[in-house]
């Protein structure tokens, strides 16, 4: 089911259609915003049995003060016997001379032939070394998700090449079971607008060949709920993680493919994004088959809206119930 706003940088999430083993996920949730944690105080409470301004010490500390303490004369005239005739001593708290400030060292020659790197003229500062880590883009790196294991076998996300898969997404797409609810059916090029919206965007949903045990079968969208247009029809979080998923081969429906893929790249989002902690789908009502495989999946029904399309069912997985569901 294609997005319910066509652009280049919105997730297709609203307005796809799903197949039981074939469908899109639909991004609800019926949670409300966490409640915000006290605010913290810093400053120590005074001691009741001291007035303001009395900095001795009380019995609900666990040292003593120190700053009165001197020295024997005899020790101070030894050191200062001892200090040289331009030094003096630390005044407070009697401690010996102060040291003088070491010189600082000059520069170190540099690395090879050449000079080294020595005074900047006019101030200059040195260059700074980056210190920016590598950015896996708004989902923390599809493409290093790596392939996991899966009770049907080893499953890997690829994300799309259109020269390399627009064939065979696009044949996909013309299965009357997946045209019903993805409306992609047509010439290629259709099918080739859906992925380059996505791949010309700015990484906010990213087309994936689902290929399990090294045989290209499903097609997947990973989508940031939370900044695509379904988010004005649920309480959305930050890094929510959307899905949307279609099985491609006849041969591969009905079998619980579906169910345990949908599993499996759940739990995969949430392991390898951090931040997420729901991966929210919003599958047709109308479709039971692939609600049924959401709640199969782990997801559990959060409520029902109304999409610009479709009336939908908001299906979430959340990471505080994943091992419970």
């Amino acid at each position: 089911m294609p997005p319910t706003d066509a652009s280049a940088h919105a997730a297709p999430a609203t307005d796809r259609g799903e197949d039981a083993d074939t469908c899109p996920v639909e991004s609800g949730i019926d949670a409300a915003p966490e409640p915000m944690a006290p605010e913290l105080t810093t400053q120590e409470p005074v001691a009741p049995d001291r007035e303001a301004g009395d900095t001795r010490a009380t019995a609900a500390t666990d040292c003593e003060d120190t700053l009165d303490l001197r020295l024997p004369d005899e020790l101070l005239a030894l050191l200062a016997e001892q200090a040289g005739p331009d030094e003096e001593p630390e005044p407070g708290l009697g401690l010996g001379p102060k040291p003088k400030p070491k010189p600082k060292p000059g520069p170190k020659p540099g690395p090879g032939p050449g000079p080294g790197p020595g005074p900047r003229p006019n101030g200059a500062a040195a260059p700074r070394l980056s210190t920016t880590t590598i950015d896996h883009g708004l989902l923390d790196g599809v493409a290093e998700w790596g392939p996991v294991g899966t009770p049907v076998g080893t499953f890997h996300l690829v994300p799309v090449v259109v020269e390399r898969d627009l064939a065979l997404i696009s044949r996909w797409m013309n299965d009357p079971a997946v045209a019903e609810f993805w409306d992609l059916a047509g010439a290629q090029s259709v099918t080739g607008a859906h992925l380059r919206a996505q791949l010309d965007g700015d990484g906010r949903s990213v087309p994936c060949v689902g290929v399990l045990d090294g045989t290209p079968m499903s097609y997947w969208e990973i989508y940031r709920a939370d900044l695509d247009p379904l988010a004005r029809h649920y309480p959305a979080r930050p890094h929510d993680t959307g899905i949307h998923l279609l099985v491609g081969e006849v041969a591969d429906r009905g079998r619980g493919l579906g169910s345990a893929l949908l599993r499996a790249v759940a739990d995969l989002a949430l392991d390898r994004r951090p931040a997420c902690a729901r991966v929210v789908a919003e599958p047709a009502l109308r479709n039971t088959p692939s609600v049924a495989a959401f709640l199969t999946a782990g997801f559990r029904f959060s409520a029902e809206i109304d999409l610009p399309d479709k009336r939908a069912a908001l299906m979430v997985r959340d990471r505080s119930l994943r091992d419970l569901l």
